[in-house]
């Protein structure tokens, strides 16, 4: 018995989504689109941004369309239209060549006056294979290349209206030719139909069982017909808007001699004509201007052109700029046919992302239009940067996490996996459950009788804790610079991802506490996280820190029975303050005024008990001498990070109070 191998082949895999791919993962997205609206951008504005920018892994629209735009400008660099009348030239040469070889063996006067007549033909390829429409030819090998300049102009002028024509005719017969021309006869009439308004239904259907082999893309009905037919037609008439007026004038002299007869180009002409009025809103009248050394012939420059318009319209889709611009626009065959599945994987992934985020609720029309981040979107953020925070705060393996931080307390009611250095107790009845669950899934059908005969092994993998948060209760009020100075020396983003770490945190892990959010320029006002976090830099001078203090002070005492924690986070010195009239007063220098109510505010938050901690940023001589006075005279702490370690200094002076209460 002889054994049979059967050979596997694998390729990538190309019917469209790959449908192993991994979910969507919006976190990436969401934190870069997070970050501009950090920085000022409108969530809008983000949005788009990110969308044309893209990712590690996914080309965004900008760089989709600089490949469209760079392979368009290979197209104009590296080839040329004279394909055809190179190759005219060259058949031209050789029947010539063949016949004078011929006339050179005959010794007859007929053959001396046809050496004249060869040697006088016209400085023009038209003109030349014009005159010699009449000639009678001795060689029979020079007949064969004269009679192939007209054999070629026809299948050239078929080829660009019919994709593949060139080469299916290649060596036909008359017979051959009188079905093309029978082919175009029945299709004009077709098309006139249509054009008049009548229903094409039965027509089409005829023409279709008749020549249907000349359409491998298989139109369903007269419009679908058209739709193939018009943008070739089009290309055909760029391709000769292209040519130089000499060029012009030579394929106009040329096309004639096609197939023999001009009837052939009268039928094409009609075609052309049908075709434009059925479809006048494609770009007739365009040309392109082409420079390279690789010549292209008619068809094939036809087909160049209908690529060029292709990657044209495809570069307008991504650039995504016009009216009610949608991601939905970008003609994803066209991309996968100009820059590979590739390039159409990327762009679908764009719009799958862009669609995820709003049917995830991440981001929401409001009621005047404006595109918004979600509260969701706002807790999936904070949780982002606090992630990234318990980083810095526990750079060391085996240190124990950050957002987990503070001494035991009353239960949340939520568990965790466990992690080194946890001290919390163990949730039995969810450990025991992901033992259970682990044995089962790994032990196959005997998984249940393997448990019930040797037990259930607990791993370290399975154990979950109680997750606890410190009591008593405090309310925390942070204060944010939102002055000018902020934006300039790069701790806006900063800023506001500290308030949104801070705002997670405490939202999250300790519910028991209290967040309020005061952001102060000239100005200072009561905010939250999210209108923070959107909150677009202003040109303002001035650092009002005794407005804010007044703020501080009034939210604090909504909470009597509360720890009252004070953060301050600013990089100047103060610098206004709130005149008898409620009107800001700036001055810089500061004014001793300024500087007295200032204190005066800090030391009513001492003697409510209220721990303070300042934040300072730069390295302002000024606000580090008031901010250690200060600091000294009502027991706060001084902290100063730079910009980037603002939310670790931030979030762990937060928990270091928390111990200490």
């Amino acid at each position: 018995m002889t054994a049979r191998h059967h050979r596997t082949r694998y390729q990538r895999y190309s019917g469209g989504p790959d449908p192993l791919a991994p979910p969507l993962d919006l976190r990436e997205a969401l934190g870069a689109i997070g970050e501009d609206v950090m920085a000022g951008a409108s969530p809008e504005r983000a949005l788009r941004e990110y969308l044309r920018r893209g990712d590690r892994q996914m080309r965004g629209l900008d760089r989709l369309a600089e490949a469209a735009n760079r392979r368009r400008r290979k197209l104009l660099e590296q080839r040329n239209l004279d394909g055809t009348f190179e190759q005219i030239r060259q058949l031209l040469d050789e029947a010539v060549l063949e016949e004078r070889k011929q006339l050179a063996r005959d010794l007859d006067d007929d053959a001396r006056f046809a050496e004249l007549q060869i040697g006088n033909l016209p400085a023009s390829t038209a003109q030349a294979v014009r005159e010699l429409a009449d000639y009678s030819w001795r060689s029979p090998t020079a007949r064969e290349k004269y009679q192939e300049i007209a054999d070629l102009l026809g299948r050239e002028a078929l080829d660009q209206r019919f994709a593949g024509m060139k080469q299916a005719l290649e060596g036909a017969d008359e017979q051959d030719r009188q079905a093309v021309s029978q082919m175009l006869a029945d299709l004009n009439e077709l098309l006139d139909a249509h054009n008049r308004g009548e229903d094409t239904t039965e027509q089409f259907a005829d023409f279709m069982d008749k020549h249907g082999q000349h359409f491998p893309e298989n139109p369903e009905n007269t419009d679908e017909l058209i739709d193939s037919l018009a943008r070739r037609s089009a290309a055909a008439q760029q391709f000769f808007n292209s040519l130089t007026p000499q060029q012009q004038a030579e394929l106009a002299e040329l096309s004639a001699q096609a197939f023999g007869s001009p009837a052939l180009m009268n039928q094409i002409d009609q075609l052309d004509a049908a075709l434009r009025h059925a479809r006048p809103d494609l770009d007739w009248d365009g040309a392109q201007r082409f420079s390279g050394d690789q010549p292209m012939g008619l068809g094939e420059g036809a087909a160049a052109l209908a690529d060029l318009g292709e990657l044209e319209e495809l570069a307008e889709q991504l650039s995504q700029g016009y009216a009610g611009a949608q991601l939905e626009d970008i003609d994803l065959d066209a991309l996968a046919r100009q820059l590979g599945e590739e390039a159409a994987a990327d762009a679908r992934t764009l719009a799958e992302l862009d669609r995820a985020l709003r049917e995830q609720g991440l981001v929401h029309r409001s009621a005047d239009g404006r595109l918004e981040l979600t509260p969701k979107a706002m807790r999936q953020l904070g949780h982002s940067i606090l992630r990234d925070i318990a980083q810095q705060l526990s750079p060391r393996t085996g240190e124990r996490r950050a957002d987990t931080a503070g001494r035991l307390g009353e239960p949340t009611g939520a568990t965790r996996e466990w992690a080194y250095g946890d001290t919390e107790p163990w949730d039995v009845t969810r450990t025991v459950t992901n033992a259970v669950l682990r044995t089962a899934a790994a032990g196959g059908p005997g998984s249940v009788a393997t448990m019930t005969s040797h037990g259930v092994r607990i791993e370290m993998d399975d154990v979950e804790v109680s997750d606890t948060e410190a009591r008593p209760q405090a309310a925390v009020v942070l204060l944010v610079d939102t002055s000018f100075s902020m934006v300039m020396e790069g701790r806006w983003t900063p800023m506001k991802r500290t308030a949104l770490a801070l705002n997670h945190l405490i939202s999250t892990r300790f519910r028991s506490d209290e967040l309020h959010l005061i952001e102060f320029g000239r100005h200072a006002r009561d905010t939250d996280v999210a209108t923070l976090t959107g909150l677009e830099p202003r040109m303002e001078q001035g650092t009002n820190l005794h407005h804010a203090l007044l703020l501080a002070q009034r939210h604090l005492r909504r909470f009597p029975n509360a720890q009252p924690v004070l953060l301050v986070v600013t990089d100047g010195e103060p610098t206004a303050h709130l005149d008898a009239s409620g009107e800001a007063f700036f001055f810089y220098p500061p004014h001793p005024q300024t500087i007295g109510l200032t204190v005066r505010e800090l030391e009513h938050l001492s003697r409510m008990g209220t721990q303070v901690t300042f934040f300072r940023l730069g390295d302002d001589v000024g606000l580090a001498r008031f901010i250690d006075q200060i600091a000294r005279r009502i027991g706060g702490r001084v902290v100063a990070p730079d910009a980037d370690g603002l939310g670790a200094a931030v979030v762990g002076d937060y928990l270091r109070s928390r111990t200490g209460r």
